[in-house]
């Protein structure tokens, strides 16, 4: 197989090529040892404890407020397809994957952080988590989360740009080459490596959607897209393979090592620069509307 030296200029056809040996891996591949979903205990009891509570506590508070009002009918959607998509990422064929192809675990990490953590940020499932204990226990929690200090430290870790900073800060240091290979050996630091990347990313959607105004949302989305795309863009174009752990599976799905670093550069800077995009238009649209003529006239007054 030609090797690609010029990622910009193939990247179209690289892109669309990877279907194939995607499939091709499917389907038994060059390794006779087909895809298999991923049960691990660290990751699987987490997610069935979360959508066991979300459901007990939206349906005992729907039994008392009535169905919709509480936790509304959207919300139980986003959360639904939040958790969806973080199962999904994490057990699915494609973890296995992602064990194997760098390009695989790259799109793992961007489902995680900028597909899973945003509608898992927009459902606010605190409250459901809450209604599914007794009241004993909700009121003794609510005390807990009113207490100076918990309140203080989450006030903190919320604020837009400190999240901002702290999810940058993850993706960053987690792709420095020496410990991104380390977490294709060391299962404990992948759990921690993803733990991270889902905890920063959450952060950083509730600091967005729940504690600034959508102009500054809109402004800190755009340069989480920058710097992102700009890693990717050093991943995708560097003459030489940085990763060498986590490309060296690359032949079971024919590629060369340097073209499924290139692969893994361009996922994150064209897809995953694109949802950021996306949601940086929405929140740019929102704050437009929200300065129309009448709040531009409240303003004038005040």
């Amino acid at each position: 197989m030609r090797t690609v030296r010029r990622p910009v200029r193939h990247a179209p056809f690289l892109v669309a090529g990877l279907a194939w040996p995607l499939a091709a891996v499917a389907h038994g591949g060059p390794t006779d040892a087909p895809p298999s979903w991923t049960f691990d205990p660290v990751v699987v009891v987490p997610l069935i404890v979360c959508a066991t509570l979300y459901v007990a506590g939206t349906l005992r508070l729907w039994s008392k407020a009535g169905a919709g009002r509480g936790i509304r009918p959207w919300q139980v959607v986003s959360y639904s397809a939040g958790l969806l998509a973080l199962a999904g990422a994490l057990t699915s064929p494609l973890h296995w994957l992602g064990e194997r192809l760098f390009t695989a675990h790259m799109i793992e990490h961007e489902i995680v952080m900028a597909v899973a953590a945003p509608l898992l940020a927009l459902a606010r499932p605190f409250g459901a988590f809450l209604w599914a204990f007794p009241g004993r226990i909700r009121r003794a929690a609510g005390r807990l989360g009113r207490g100076r200090s918990v309140g203080a430290a989450w006030s903190v870790v919320t604020r837009p740009a400190v999240a901002t900073v702290l999810h940058g800060a993850a993706i960053w240091v987690w792709h420095l080459p020496p410990l991104l290979d380390l977490t294709v050996t060391d299962i404990a630091l992948h759990r921690l490596q993803h733990a991270s990347f889902l905890a920063t990313a959450l952060l950083f959607w509730w600091a967005l959607v729940r504690r600034s105004n959508p102009g500054a949302a809109c402004g800190h989305v755009f340069v989480t897209m920058l710097h992102t795309g700009l890693l990717g863009a050093l991943i995708a174009l560097a003459p030489r393979v940085l990763y060498a752990a986590q490309t060296s599976g690359a032949a079971i799905c024919g590629l060369t090592p340097l073209e499924d670093q290139q692969l893994a550069g361009l996922v994150m800077w064209v897809p995953a620069g694109t949802i950021y995009a996306a949601a940086a238009i929405t929140f740019l649209g929102l704050w437009i509307r929200g300065a129309g003529p009448g709040r531009m006239a409240r303003d004038a007054v005040a």
